[in-house]
């Protein structure tokens, strides 16, 4: 037999090829590719009601499918923590009243997911992500899931969340949660999804529900709707009630919405809003919310508004630099003036709000535990750290550092207390995003929301390098993060921000700038990249 010398040259050019290859993301073996309602939205699904292409039923059990094929197996996200046992049942009630022709809420027949700190009162405990709160039942259902419910909304399960909103450690890994483990970013598996909103952002984004609810206190809406792709609604502190939801801070915690397109972001923005007796920062919502938001939507929303660009993220991540200045060419394009920013507020006035969160959270919990009744685990913060510290999965990874630092706080009455929550507010309203806007006349302020997804690390914890959630987080005001495009394989987002009950504003231009620029995109569950 003769041999074939194969010239070096040869080998040479197969081994980049081998390498090229292998050096691609990998996609799971076990992914899927394919899904009858990917991307569909709140207008597609209730079309298909009115021509009777889909039961309520088949929708949601193709997204009860979904979930078990995606999440439970396959890439298994750990975006869900529990399905509702119900979710067919309300399905089947919703046929009911489609057949009788009677009438339907804004969100009639549409899959809602819950970030696991909302209560529901029905056969889904509300867990925060504790093992601790694994049987806590509540007595009532929160504002949040009543609202839902009204509307016409199916609650088809409970999202996973960094544990307590991630008001537990001195360092974690967004996505932990002793009940629910890491929860993955579906674009690229061994990415963190951000948090603590971690689950929700991520069931949004793989098409695991139509839309979901987060909670923010301190950008826990916008990063991870920024690390997973999508759009994010962090409302005025005020707009939705925060009654029945585990909390952090009386201050900044909100819950909103969580959606593939800014269209179903404000519809469901909308059917949440309203005054709550139980909840006395609504009172200040009166005239200033819509129980329908699109009407604000508007493909021309850009042109003559002024717009402000804070740079104080510039030259941390110059990807992220390179597709900002391309945001800011767009919006120059449809006819927006931008106004360079060089900062918003003097010195580091965020230290306040350490002091701000320690203390609500205190008090907070402790108001929660009692809401429970009888039924209640546990009585305040300390037997929530007790528990904690004695169970050993819980303790596997992470400390209870941030609530030993709120247990050693007094009362709300002290003087620490009220100095850091007079200057926060002072510094990041009336002398920051107010005095600013007023000053160059601005409609909203833009800044990229944070920086592509890291690599998740249960280790060393998580690893931001540039963030702008402070300003509206610790404000209250609203904030709305866009899909802005993509690094390397991951997304990242734009933010809109702006003064108090802006919200009809930053959505016009919000959906201006996303219809223009169509940056989202489903995810495809790689390995790595």
């Amino acid at each position: 037999m003769r041999l074939i010398q194969v010239p070096p040259i040869i080998y040479f050019y197969m081994w980049v090829l081998f390498h090229f290859f292998s050096c691609q993301p990998q996609k799971p073996s076990n992914s899927v590719d394919s899904f009858p309602l990917s991307e569909i939205t709140i207008t597609d699904i209730q079309n298909s009601y009115g021509n009777g292409s889909f039961t309520v039923r088949q929708i949601v059990e193709l997204y009860l499918d979904r979930i078990e094929n995606i999440d439970r197996n396959g890439p298994k996200l750990n975006s869900i923590i529990i399905v509702n046992p119900d979710a067919l049942q309300i399905a089947d009630s919703l046929d009911q009243i489609l057949k009788l022709g009677n009438e339907k809420g804004a969100l009639f027949g549409i899959p809602v997911l819950l970030k696991d700190n909302i209560n529901t009162h029905d056969q889904m405990p509300t867990t925060a992500g504790s093992r601790i709160l694994n049987n806590s039942y509540p007595l009532h259902d929160s504002w949040v899931a009543k609202k839902l419910r009204d509307a016409g909304a199916v609650i088809i399960g409970k999202a996973n969340l960094s544990e307590w909103a991630n008001y537990r450690a001195s360092f974690s890994s967004s996505g932990w949660s002793g009940v629910g483990g890491q929860t993955k970013n579906p674009y690229v598996l061994d990415r963190n999804p951000c948090g603590s909103s971690s689950g929700s952002a991520v069931a949004v984004s793989a098409n695991l529900c139509a839309v979901a609810v987060g909670t923010e206190t301190w950008g826990s809406i916008m990063c991870p709707s920024n690390a997973n792709g999508i759009v994010g609604i962090k409302p005025t502190v005020g707009l939705w009630s925060r009654s029945g939801i585990v909390p952090i801070s009386y201050t900044q915690d909100t819950a909103g919405p969580m959606a593939r397109t800014v269209r179903d972001a404000a519809i469901l923005l909308g059917a949440v809003t309203g005054i709550d007796s139980s909840d006395q920062k609504t009172s200040a919502g009166s005239g200033n919310f819509y129980q329908d938001y699109t009407q604000f939507l508007k493909e021309a929303g850009l042109n003559g508004k002024r717009i402000g660009y804070l740079k104080t993220e510039e030259g941390k991540h110059h990807k992220v630099d390179t597709l900002m200045y391309r945001a800011v060419r767009y919006l120059k394009g449809q006819g927006a003036e931008i106004i360079e920013l060089e900062k918003l507020v003097e010195g580091t006035p965020y230290n306040n709000s350490t002091n701000v969160l320690a203390y609500e959270f205190k008090d907070g919990l402790k108001k929660y535990f009692a809401s429970l009744g009888e039924n209640s685990p546990i009585a305040d913060l300390e037997e929530a750290m007790s528990a904690t510290l004695s169970d050993s999965l819980e303790m596997l990874y992470f400390n209870v550092d941030r609530m030993k630092n709120s247990q050693s706080k007094g009362s709300l009455e002290t003087k620490e207390y009220n100095e850091s929550l007079k200057n926060m507010l002072k510094a990041y309203r009336s002398d920051g995003i107010d005095r600013v806007m007023e000053e160059h006349q601005l409609d909203a302020i833009i800044s990229p929301t944070g920086s592509p997804a890291w690599k998740t690390d249960l280790i060393n914890g998580d690893n931001f390098s540039l963030s702008t959630s402070v300003y509206a987080a610790l404000s209250g005001y609203p904030n709305i993060n866009i899909p802005m495009g993509f690094v390397g394989q991951v997304p990242v987002g734009i933010s809109f921000f702006g003064r108090a009950w802006s919200e009809p504003i930053l959505l016009e231009i919000a959906y201006a700038y996303e219809q223009g620029t169509q940056h989202r995109r489903s995810p495809e569950f790689l390995l790595s990249d």
